[in-house]
């Protein structure tokens, strides 16, 4: 039989039923995703949480596990010593470089690899961390944060900086005897206090100091290491040379500021200046400016202007070449050596440009009296001079006398004038012809006294430049030596 068709009280009833089983499905759904997304997220955080144990154990096992530092290590504390004995921290330079030697602001730079070693007896290393055959091992520079750390400074420096690129230029390295060795590439300008009374000759001293900033001299001591200081043998510089083997020296020095006394070393630069230079471009170039200068000696004065323009260029040389030297050094209140050079050029300078006034000014006089003195003048002057005169001429204004009362010849349009016998004369204007031109008792040649002083100046002046030049440089040496 065909099923029958239901009625419309069962269908509701069927309808009613699904409307509450459904929603009680999708609950059942709902509660099933949602632990399922609990569990992956649970599952997430393991993993998480794994990974970074994993990274932390990774760290503890470079710093602590392995290195085995105490639990109650604490960096800030130096390390145990024996009683009423400083720690010993051994120094070593290696000077990479040396460059801009200002004498202006009076320092110098230096580029240089500092090396500290210091006994760390807290320290307990496992021989695993050694490779084979190895008694050391290097670290990175973030280990060394870990350790404790003397405290040295640059005393005299302007600035001191561990050298960067990438990262800082440092490493640590650890022995197995429990030494710590910590190396650093660094930059510092020094300050040095220059002296230059012998420039360009001078020879500067110029030390570095090292001190212990905290720790007195009863908590760290500063020591050199056996390399001590040494220089890289490729230096050279650009107006010194470096004078070897260094000084070095360790001392204990008071410090009021930080009331104590502070372990300090000393290294002390010894720089020579190189006189090369200066021969080239000061010393020769002046030495040749005051030989032109003589050579007015030989020009007569009817080249008044060559002679003037010579003497006048040459002096404005050496003032020119003065002023750019200055600009080479600082001013100071003191006398430098080449300040006695360059002085002393000018002054034999001066002194031609001077000789040439009293030569011009005594052949006025020359011309002037010539042309006024009769000629029989030179005749008995000449006379006078060999003896056959037994009085003294005497030339006043064109009149010739004798000291007795005898009558004197005189020349037209002059007047005599006697006063008494033997009387002085009225006083008028004297000019001694005997102080400009005088008649060789020999030859009978007239020489004239302009003409001979330029005679003289021309082996007089290069002789006093050579005392000069002879007394100047044994002493300079002498002194910078």
């Amino acid at each position: 039989m065909p099923p029958q068709p239901a009625n419309d009280d069962q269908q509701q009833q069927r309808h009613f039923s699904l409307r509450h089983i459904l929603p009680h499905h999708n609950h059942h759904r709902a509660s099933i995703m949602t632990v399922a997304v609990g569990r992956r997220f649970v599952e997430i955080a393991m993993i998480f949480i794994c990974l970074w144990n994993e990274v932390v154990a990774k760290k503890n096992i470079t710093i602590r596990p392995r290195l085995l530092l105490p639990e109650n290590y604490v960096k800030e504390v130096r390390p145990p010593s024996r009683k009423n004995t400083p720690v010993v921290v051994e120094f070593s330079i290696f000077v990479v470089d040396i460059n801009s030697i200002n004498v202006e602001d009076m320092d110098f730079r230096v580029d240089m690899f500092v090396h500290q070693k210091w006994l760390e007896s807290r320290l307990k290393l496992h021989d695993d961390i050694f490779e084979e055959g190895d008694d050391y091992v290097t670290l990175p520079p973030e280990f060394f944060d870990n350790l404790w750390q003397p405290d040295p400074y640059f005393l005299n420096s302007k600035v001191a900086e561990i050298a960067t690129l990438t990262h800082k230029f440092s490493s640590v390295t650890l022995y197995r005897n429990k030494t710590v060795r910590y190396a650093a590439r660094m930059h510092a300008i020094i300050a040095c206090q220059m002296e230059f009374q012998l420039y360009p000759m001078d020879i500067q001293i110029c030390p570095i100091y090292i001190e212990s900033f905290s720790y007195s001299n009863q908590k760290v001591k500063l020591k050199w290491s056996e390399s001590g200081v040494t220089l890289n043998p490729e230096l050279k510089l650009l107006q010194y040379n470096l004078g070897q083997p260094l000084e070095m020296e360790e001392s204990d020095g008071y410090m009021p500021e930080k009331v104590g006394n502070f372990s300090r070393l000393t290294v002390y630069f010894r720089f020579e200046r190189q006189i090369g230079h200066h021969l080239i471009q000061t010393f020769a170039p002046s030495s040749l400016v005051v030989m032109l200068s003589w050579f007015s000696f030989w020009l007569g004065l009817d080249a008044i202007p060559g002679r003037v323009t010579l003497l006048v260029t040459c002096m404005l040389t050496l003032v020119t070449m003065f002023t750019g030297l200055r600009a080479d050094i600082p001013p100071v209140a003191y006398i430098k050596a080449l300040d006695l050079w360059m002085a002393g050029c000018m002054m034999f300078v001066f002194s031609a440009l001077g000789e040439f006034v009293v030569v011009k000014v005594l052949d006025v006089q020359y011309q002037y009296q010539a042309n006024r003195m009769p000629k029989v003048i030179p005749m008995r002057i000449s006379a006078m001079e060999k003896g056959q005169c037994q009085t003294v001429a005497n030339w006043e204004g064109g009149q010739v006398r004798s000291r007795k009362a005898t009558p004197t010849v005189t020349t037209p349009g002059q007047q005599t004038s006697l006063q008494g016998n033997g009387g002085p004369p009225k006083p008028t204007r004297r000019q001694s012809l005997l102080s400009v031109a005088w008649t060789d008792t020999d030859t009978g040649v007239e020489k004239i006294m302009w003409r001979e002083i330029d005679k003289m100046s021309r082996i007089i002046f290069p002789a006093l430049f050579l005392v000069f030049v002879v007394l100047y440089w044994p002493i300079l040496l002498m002194k910078s030596s």
